[in-house]
């Protein structure tokens, strides 16, 4: 819009332009903190703004709460450049090379820096941007680089004068945003080398586990570093905003934060369920779930940040070998195996007791609409082993009471109910009172899960249930030939009865060979719609239950699982499925049953 002195045409201008307000992700941009005053270069935000984005200036204050609900209101976050750390932060006393730090910036900055990356805020970090990426989350910076610097660092020239160069990796989200851009062809030619206009004193010397170094000067300072766990997070020591070739990384930054606002907005109106995890495994350990507990994967905090609604808690019973009694397999003192799941359900009802306010049992489809409504999680009751019947079929009535939605039927190991994937074909399949406790879960409205079971007692159980049965957490035998996972046979003839198989995310199930990570998590659930139909499949992390990989770690990481299937261009209508719509109606077909 060109200058006027017109207010009013300003302003008709800026109707007639924007009848509703362009949706564009916000940017928040720490601010610089001299002379009693919140500064910022214009470089930053006109940056920001050339990149499609709206900026905001984050100005340095350590309330817990103004930061919270800045991060709650921003789509990405930019660390900006300024002076040096203070060392005390990492337990170094000051090197007398130390430069001039701000105490007004240290503590605000490390704050939201820790916060926007749990809650998986894409993140660009721009000369102390890089430091404060190190400084807050486990990496290390070197107070004074003067004594192994063989380049000039500290330049006196014009910040928009490049002044040396950096090599970039060629296998880096860097490399791929500057190959892309407008920038010479000779780039790639020249190995990736680029001229940048570092300014520094201190310099990150470790980048720490959650980073990978992705360039570095001709005397190996590091200049650049990237998120090794597929998080939106990237570290520059040169200042990008003032170079003419700099837009790639702010254009990169904007589309990771609109990537993350569309993934949000869809939460709004999505439930998210996770239909399998084993955190009660930790109860013995005294776990604090309305705490950010870094012992297990799943509480309150990590489900907020990763925008999860609900999640299916399983009492896992482990089967019994080697001569051992049950109760020398447990971590708490119990009768048998149905005392010990339901001292499990008590435990779970203490935490949503002393948690009201924040979370609620669920035993139903409509509990979790309600819940999400009123601004509640929701947990869901399972049973993993159904050794904690007990052989009697009475308990099946029990459970249900309790307000259990599914029983897996075995673990690793034959019981009394059928043989397991991991077990010794002890019956050839379901056993006679497995079959009569499926149609007594049928008649309950009890799900019956599939997930540990052997081929031959899946097929059972399929022929046996009057009710689609689902496999809480199973993944693609075709892609990871382990005998948990199901085949392309058996995942053909669980949809044609209407059931669901939920990708699990345990490595073992992931891959033969090496670390999985969220790509393989997403190849599985590709697979499982390709054999299925998009009808018949969703999530079952298992996490506490050894599941998680880089990517989806934790429940905190959930929201970066629907950035993924927005990128494969899935539909909202599709995701919602995904995410809980086809678990819920088989769930509620199961249910259904009890009224017949």
């Amino acid at each position: 819009m060109e200058h006027s002195f017109d207010l009013q045409g300003c302003l008709d201008a800026i109707y007639a332009r924007y009848p509703e307000a362009p949706c564009q992700p916000v940017i928040g941009i720490t601010g610089n903190y001299t002379e009693q005053a919140c500064k910022l270069a214009e470089g930053y935000y006109k940056s920001v703004v050339a990149a499609g984005g709206v900026p905001v200036i984050i100005p340095p204050v350590s309330d817990p709460g103004v930061i919270l609900n800045t991060l709650c209101r921003l789509d990405g976050l930019i660390l900006s450049g300024g002076g040096d750390h203070n060392p005390l932060w990492v337990g170094e006393q000051p090197s007398p090379k130390l430069g001039d730090v701000c105490g007004e910036r240290d503590l605000p900055e490390l704050l939201i820096t820790q916060l926007a990356y749990n809650r998986q805020l894409p993140i660009l970090g721009i000369c102390r941007g890089i430091q404060t990426l190190a400084v807050a989350l486990g990496g290390h910076v070197a107070q004074d680089i003067g004594d192994i610097q063989e380049v000039k660092h500290s330049q006196s020239a014009d910040r928009t004068t490049p002044t040396h160069t950096v090599t970039i990796e060629q296998d880096s989200t860097l490399y791929r945003l500057y190959q892309e851009s407008s920038l010479p062809s000779s780039f790639e030619g020249t190995g990736g080398k680029l001229f940048v206009n570092s300014f520094h004193h201190q310099a990150v010397s470790d980048a720490g586990p959650k980073f990978r170094v992705v360039a570095r000067a001709v005397d190996g300072i590091i200049e650049a570093i990237e998120s090794a766990e597929h998080k939106s997070i990237l570290g520059v020591q040169w200042h990008p905003e003032c170079l003419a070739d700099g837009l790639p990384l702010f254009r990169w930054l904007v589309g990771e934060a609109r990537s993350f606002r569309e993934a949000q907005r869809l939460h709004d109106r999505t439930l998210t369920l996770d239909t399998h995890c084993d955190t009660p495994m930790f109860f013995s350990e005294g776990i604090r779930f309305d705490h950010r507990d870094p012992k297990i994967l799943v509480d309150l905090h990590k489900m907020t940040e990763g925008r999860q609604d609900a999640t299916i808690m399983v009492a896992y019973l482990p089967q019994p070998k080697d001569g051992k009694t049950f109760g020398e397999c447990v971590p708490f003192p119990v009768a048998g195996p149905k005392a010990y799941a339901d001292l499990i359900f008590d435990k779970i009802q203490a935490i949503v007791a002393e948690n009201a306010s924040y979370i609620a049992l669920a035993a139903t489809p409509d509990d979790l609409w309600r819940h999400k409504h009123q601004g509640l999680k929701s947990i869901m009751l399972g049973i993993e082993n159904g050794l904690a019947l007990e052989g009697d079929l009475a308990n099946i009535a029990h459970f249900a009471q309790r307000g259990v939605v599914y029983i897996t039927l075995c673990h690793n190991g034959d019981n009394d109910l059928c043989d397991s994937a991991r077990g010794s074909s002890t019956h050839g399949g379901v056993s006679p009172f497995g079959a009569d406790a499926i149609r007594e879960m049928n008649r309950l409205g009890i799900l019956v899960d599939l997930s540990h079971a052997s081929e031959k007692s899946f097929y059972d159980a399929l022929d046996i249930s009057r009710v689609p049965i689902v496999c809480s957490h199973s993944s693609a035998r075709a892609l990871c030939d382990h005998p948990r996972n199901l085949t392309d046979d058996q995942m053909r003839a669980l949809a044609a009865k209407g059931g669901v198989a939920q990708i699990t995310i345990y490595n073992g199930f992931l891959r033969t060979d090496g670390a999985a990570t969220i790509h393989d998590v997403l190849a599985h659930l590709d697979h499982a719609i390709q054999v299925m139909g998009i009808d018949h499949v969703g999530l079952g992390t298992d996490f506490d239950g050894d599941g998680g990989v880089p990517g989806l770690a934790d429940s905190s990481e959930l929201i970066n699982f629907t950035r993924q299937l927005l990128a494969r261009r899935y539909s909202a209508a599709d995701i919602q499925k995904i995410w809980g719509g086809n678990f819920l109606r088989v769930m509620k077909l199961a249910q259904q049953e009890i009224v017949k």
